[in-house]
This record gives structure tokens, C-alpha cells and sequence, in this order.
């Protein structure tokens, strides 16, 4: 039942009146009345005042009352949004910082410590794959409560990072045929992640604020 519903069904009761007597009272049926406090339908403009002076309250009472319930309904529930936008936007910054340290290792590990290459590779994936695993959880777990319209920021995101992802292929397929270092090479691939991940908390945070 919506609050209207409930309060009408409420009211009723607190003046210990049958659906019957509020019916007879209004010049209505009883499966009116059944169907206002069910949901079903809402009391017609005509009916309003004489319900209300029925259960002794004005109708602004009624309705400035209900108007403070939805308004305090959704204050909770846009604050357990912020919330959740908050909480993922620092998962993602911190998957970010992992995979920065992931290029940064990679950079390092072979040919400034000398390290095996299998074991620099296996210590990289492992910390992209924890980096990974960080944005998978905080994007389940923080999920929207209500589904959006798409705003002209998250198609902007979209449209830059589609441009993007063309012009690192064209440079991709580019570098690795005239180097044919093709190991090497998809590490662009992993700088592009972190270039969409970098722009997607910036849109977020930057969304977060605009609500504020």
C-alpha cells in the first residue's frame, strides 16, 4: 500500500469506525473505501474534505504530512547513495594506485633488479589481479539502489572512452608490427585501463560533488 493508503486505513481505525459507517457517512459504498485503503484507487477531489472533516484533520494535515514522509523516504535513500558512490570511488582509487605500482614494478623488476622475468611477470598479474578484484567487489557491492537515466556526463565518459580505445588500438597495432615486440607492447593496454579507470573515478567524483 502506498502512504496514502495506509494513512487512510490508519485514520480510520484511530476513530474506530468501520469501513461501512465511513461509507454511509461519505454516501459511498464500502468497497470504496475498501479500495482507497488497499490501493486500489484514491478518493475523489470531492470526497477529500468531508473524509478529512470525518477524521478531524484539515487536508493540508493529510497531505503536507505524507509530502514529509516521501520527502524524509528518499533524503535516506539518496544519503545511502552518496554513501555507496563514496565508498566505490575510493575501491577504485585504490585499484588505480595498484596498477600504477603493477607498471611501475614491471618497469623495474627486470631490468634495474635483475629479477627473472617469470617471477617479475607472476608478482605483476598478481597485483593486477588484486587491483582487478578491488573494482569487482566495490562494483557489486556498492551498486546503485535505483537505476538512473543515463546523464549527458556518463555518455560524455562513454564517447571519450570509446575515442580512445580507438586511437590506443591504431597506436597498438602501430608500435607492435614495426617493433614486433609484441610482448611488450600490451602493456599500452594496461596503461588504457588505467586511463578509463582514472576517467570514470573523475566523472564519479565529480557527479558525487554535483549532488552535494
Amino acid at each position: 500500500m502506498n502512504n496514502l493508503s495506509e494513512r487512510l486505513f490508519k485514520l480510520r481505525k484511530d476513530k474506530k469506525l468501520s469501513q461501512e459507517e465511513v461509507a454511509d457517512r461519505l454516501n459511498v459504498t464500502r468497497q470504496t473505501i475498501s479500495k482507497w485503503e488497499t490501493d486500489q484507487s484514491m478518493p475523489d477531489f470531492d470526497k477529500i474534505v468531508p473524509l478529512c472533516k470525518l477524521y478531524g484533520i484539515t487536508p493540508n494535515e493529510l497531505f503536507i504530512e505524507l509530502k514529509e514522509k516521501n520527502t524524509s523516504k528518499e533524503s535516506a535513500i539518496d544519503l545511502e547513495e552518496n554513501l555507496k558512490i563514496s565508498k566505490k570511488a575510493k575501491g577504485i582509487a585504490i585499484s588505480v594506485v595498484l596498477y600504477f605500482l603493477a607498471v611501475i614494478w614491471t618497469m623495474l623488476a627486470i631490468p634495474v633488479m635483475r629479477m627473472n622475468p617469470i617471477v617479475a611477470s607472476a608478482i605483476f598479474l598478481l597485483i593486477c589481479a588484486i587491483a582487478t578484484g578491488i573494482i569487482i567487489y566495490v562494483c557489486i557491492k556498492y551498486k546503485k539502489i535505483k537505476v538512473s537515466k543515463e546523464t549527458e556526463i556518463d555518455k560524455l565518459r562513454k564517447q571519450i572512452t570509446n575515442i580512445m580505445a580507438i586511437i590506443v588500438t591504431i597506436i597498438y597495432l602501430i608500435i607492435s608490427f614495426k617493433t614486433m615486440a609484441w610482448h611488450l607492447t600490451w602493456i599500452i593496454w594496461i596503461i588504457f585501463g588505467l586511463f578509463t579507470e582514472i576517467l570514470k573515478l573523475i566523472f564519479m567524483l565529480r557527479g558525487f560533488n554535483d549532488e552535494k
